[in-house]
């Protein structure tokens, strides 16, 4: 993968977030697959739906987002939760090699997936070989 295409922003300084409520956030572990023609994101984001996830892109940063409330089922309470509820938040800085226009994703049972398709120069082709 290049170097130059994606990178984590985790070395960055954290950013101060102001929260109304005191819940934690989590860093949701990403699995990374480079094709010819893009870079998949896979996101693990347990308990995350399309209505609570959402993904900025703020010049070269990508800021994914989530929050996971669990729910019982009807005529259910919670008694006891051995896992913790609360957000998601991971940033990822993007190079010039991704087609900032044509990103896509998808979320599935709690996974996330973000196709950053590369730009038409940054991906590799044959050049033909005339006779002179």
């Amino acid at each position: 993968m290049a170097e130059t295409a994606l990178s984590k922003s985790e070395s960055q300084a954290p950013v101060q977030t102001e929260r109304a409520q005191q819940t934690p956030v989590f860093t949701p572990r990403v699995d990374i697959r480079e094709t010819e023609t893009a870079l998949i994101l896979v996101a693990d984001m347990p308990g995350a739906d399309e209505s609570s996830v959402t993904i900025d892109l703020e010049g070269s940063e990508l800021t994914i987002r989530g929050t996971f409330v669990p729910k019982a089922p009807d005529g259910y309470h919670l008694t006891y939760q051995e896992y913790a509820s609360g957000d998601y938040e991971r940033s990822f800085t993007l190079g010039d090699t991704i087609d900032r226009e044509r990103i896509k994703a998808v979320v599935k049972n709690g996974i996330l997936r973000l196709t950053l398709p590369k730009a038409k120069a940054a991906q590799p082709r044959r050049i033909a070989v005339q006779a002179g």
